[in-house]
């Protein structure tokens, strides 16, 4: 009965929170752990079927860096990232759009359908959801790497009207016709701009921004945009949490009201950041 009484109390606690974020967009980044182990792949699809059952409209922005560079060393092709970009040449391009748009894409829609929900499998070149150019650092050569130069949301729109849940790829299209590959990071902030989200959850294999990367217990619950630049100075930020740090300070700048980095390797850590007063990770807010 203890138990239960406990169980009953955290939905009174969840109350304000499900009422505040009703109807509300909130674009989750799934990538990591998360989204490799087959347990807690299970479990995260579940609590986003959940957040869909309690009116909010979820939308799902997946990596999958991991299988991509899986199957380039099958195959024999060099694995090279900078700037935490993978450099992605012609031949990469296809591989990556195989694995993205194909094999992870399709995986989760069926996954989500066996968690009880309804989703929809998209790449940024479904409707030219993502249009985008390549990226143009000077002397650095990314190859067919992509910046978004639009966000098309009316797609995104009709999956919802739907009762579906977008599942978005981030794979763009130039006005050549090229696919682009974004980095995941980067789309899910575009697009949140783009539908005005309420925030952005991204899912991650660390407990938020830590102070000292070799302490998992230093993680820093509150920033603000300024914040996290002073912390980028400072060297504090690894490599691949720099593009993933510009595009939060991009969104929030843009109207997000709230952005959180949190470890997808915790059960429910998505339930425990959005519904209760503690919450877990990081935040990031204007």
């Amino acid at each position: 009965m203890k138990r239960a009484i406990q169980k009953a109390e955290t939905l009174v606690e969840a109350l304000p929170y499900i009422k505040e974020f009703s109807g509300s967009t909130i674009v989750i980044k799934y990538g990591g752990s998360a989204m490799n182990d087959q347990d807690l792949r299970e479990s995260t699809l579940k609590d986003i079927v959940l957040l869909k059952y309690l009116g909010m409209r979820p939308v799902i922005v997946h990596g999958g860096g991991k299988h991509i560079s899986e199957l380039l060393k099958q195959v024999g092709k060099e694995v090279k990232f900078l700037d935490g970009l993978r450099v992605t040449d012609k031949e990469t391009m296809k591989f990556t759009q195989m694995v993205l748009a194909g094999q992870i894409n399709k995986d989760m829609v069926s996954d989500i359908h066996k968690a009880g929900g309804k989703a929809c499998g998209l790449s940024g070149k479904d409707g030219h959801l993502l249009e985008a150019k390549k990226m143009d650092s000077g002397s650095k050569d990314y190859g067919f790497v992509g910046e978004i130069t639009q966000v098309n949301t009316e797609l995104i729109d009709l999956v919802h009207s739907g009762g579906f849940i977008p599942v978005i790829s981030p794979i763009a299209v130039s006005a050549e016709g090229d696919s682009l590959n974004i980095n995941a990071d980067i789309a899910a902030a575009e697009i949140a701009i783009a539908l005005n989200a309420e925030k952005i959850i991204y899912l991650t294999d660390v407990n938020g921004i830590l102070r000292n990367v070799d302490d998992p217990t230093s993680t820093i619950s509150h920033l603000t945009p300024s914040e996290v630049e002073v912390l980028d100075k400072e060297g504090i930020l690894n490599e691949g949490m720099v593009p993933k740090m510009k595009s939060c300070i991009r969104a929030i700048k843009l109207g997000v009201k709230k952005v959180h980095i949190i470890n997808g390797t915790t059960p429910h850590s998505m339930l425990l950041e959005i519904f209760t007063q503690s919450g877990i990770g990081t935040e990031i807010v204007a």
